[in-house]
């Protein structure tokens, strides 16, 4: 069975993991951690980095760090992981669901002002795969409405848009470090805050509602319980298997943007030929090779497909049922305009296996049986 995804390993985690073993600190906020922190700020010129124990988690934090109340409304894509959502039910608030882009399967800019009412706060943009949402637009609409913008960059960790890292363009932006994503620390994630003024109430809010960081830093004599807060500090153990692939960071990307490159060559005579759609990166847009998916002609026929490549041994995969069309989106959300392409585009979605060290031999396989698939149907 060739996977949809086999869980980064450089080769050098065990050694760095030992280290902190032998370092007699494995919970957070140890040496490892800092050092993922540090080089996230210095390579994306984050102004503060935060490592947190999932995407999820950091999502939870940038929601809770936005002050809403209940009532409060957040506008989001349906099409995204139910952490985009849940971090914001979390905060009390309200969601807001409207269509997206068909060519990138990210929120549309372009609907998002006519969804804003008196009750609004923030923007949530996903960036779907890798690839950017048009960011300009989207962070002008805040700027005139008086809103918030929390990047759900969870996908991607070496994404840019014109020019500047996916993550740190809105107030706050989120990353996850799941055995699924391009650098993996098994659980884990990471708050990128792009304003100064969160820095200190986010420490708090991580470290249990302590001002823990202040004491460590010696601003403190001691530290105490000073305001509402949880546990959202990553082992080192963690942190120790992250910072293998941060050290390794390019050639992962390398590795990972040349099978999407593959794979983007051997299908554009099927995509010219009107058989299947490619993805679409803007201009302006560099992505980091998260995913590689196809969209079949329906449900059908991406069903037909999926079983087709089950049975030479390759294991392809949809992706996200629409949120609002799901029980808990329906109970804590509305869809604001019409359902023109989330739940249309998402049931042609196919993703093709994608992970580091993929081999030439097995890529061939997959691009074998998705050509045979369609000449023979």
């Amino acid at each position: 069975m060739i996977p949809f995804n086999v869980p980064p390993c450089t080769g050098d985690e065990l050694e760095y993991i030992s280290q902190a073993i032998a370092s007699r600190k494995i919970c957070g906020d140890g040496e490892f951690t800092k050092k993922c922190s540090r080089w996230m700020e210095e390579r994306f010129g984050a102004q503060k980095v935060l490592l947190t124990t999932s995407g999820t988690t950091a999502l939870d934090m940038a929601a809770l760090l936005c002050g809403l109340e209940p009532g409060d409304e957040v506008i989001l894509p349906s099409f995204t992981f139910s952490s985009t959502a849940t971090a914001f039910v979390l905060a009390g608030a309200k969601l807001v669901f409207v269509d997206i882009r068909p060519d990138t399967m990210n929120i549309d800019e372009t609907k998002i002002e006519a969804a804003i009412t008196p009750r609004t706060r923030v923007i949530v943009p996903m960036h779907y795969a890798g690839v950017a949402c048009e960011m300009d637009t989207i962070m002008d609409i805040a700027r005139r409405h008086g809103l918030k913008v929390v990047e759900d960059a969870a996908q991607g960790v070496m994404s840019s848009y014109k020019g500047r890292a996916l993550g740190t363009i809105g107030d706050l932006g989120c990353f996850s470090f799941h055995e699924t994503k391009n650098y993996s620390m098994g659980e884990g994630g990471a708050l990128l805050i792009n304003r100064p003024e969160y820095n200190e109430r986010a420490e708090i809010l991580r470290e249990k509602g302590t001002n823990r960081s202040k004491f460590f830093r010696g601003q403190v004599d001691k530290y105490t319980w000073v305001d509402f807060g949880d546990s959202y500090l990553p082992s080192e153990l963690n942190a120790a298997y992250l910072w293998a692939q941060l050290l390794k960071a390019d050639e992962i990307n390398r590795d990972r943007l040349n099978t999407w490159g593959e794979y983007w060559k051997a299908f554009q005579p099927l995509a010219r030929a009107g058989k299947l759609e490619l993805p679409t990166i803007p201009e302006g847009c560099v992505h980091n090779a998260h995913m590689f998916y196809i969209k079949a002609k329906d449900l059908a026929e991406r069903t037909a497909l999926i079983n087709y490549l089950k049975a030479r041994g390759i294991l392809a995969v949809f992706h996200y049922v629409p949120l609002h069309s799901a029980p808990a989106g329906l109970r804590f959300g509305r869809f604001a305009g019409e359902d023109v392409y989330t739940t249309s585009q998402s049931d042609r979605l196919l993703r093709l296996p994608m992970y580091f060290g993929l081999t030439d031999e097995d890529r061939q396989a997959v691009i074998n049986a998705v050509k045979e698939f369609y000449n023979e149907h």
